[in-house]
């Protein structure tokens, strides 16, 4: 997860789940103390937090394992390091890895990441919902599927 904010979404997730272990990566040192305050409230053991400009963090944290089944990106609004962060991440995707973008529709500047990350020759499915972009990767789809539901 980039961009952990409250812990709200993390603490989903790691619920989800249990025998995973949740990365999540937060630039704010007040945000993500407060953060690791509500995982401890519901006693979560399954997070691991990194703290730092996800910039500097992320490949660092990349590079420790091995691929990505599940990425939830909310860390930065802008073009460029949304596009960076996709293909940082995207190095560690495996068939059936599914990203979850949110705020694709926040800015002019999403706009263009979002609809720069459709045209990618690897994404197989993209399903805009607005708020969030959901991409699935999996290579027996032959003909990209771009689905837009408004709601």
């Amino acid at each position: 997860e980039l961009g952990t904010s409250l812990g709200i979404t993390t603490s989903y997730l790691a619920l989800a789940n249990p025998n995973t272990n949740i990365i999540t990566c937060e630039g704010n040192k007040s945000i993500a103390t407060i953060a690791s305050e509500n995982f401890n409230q519901v006693s979560l053991q399954n997070i691991t937090q990194i703290l730092g400009n996800i910039d500097k963090t992320l490949q660092d944290t990349l590079n420790k394992i091995p691929q990505i089944d599940f990425v939830y990106i909310d860390g930065n609004h802008k073009k460029e390091p949304t596009l960076k962060y996709w293909q940082m991440l995207y190095s560690k995707a495996h068939n059936e890895t599914l990203f979850i973008f949110d705020d694709i529709h926040w800015s002019k500047e999403m706009e263009d990441a979002w609809k720069t990350i459709q045209q990618s020759s690897f994404v197989t499915c993209t399903i805009d919902l607005f708020f969030i972009g959901i991409v699935y990767i999996q290579k027996e789809i032959k003909e990209p599927i771009h689905i837009n539901i408004k709601y």
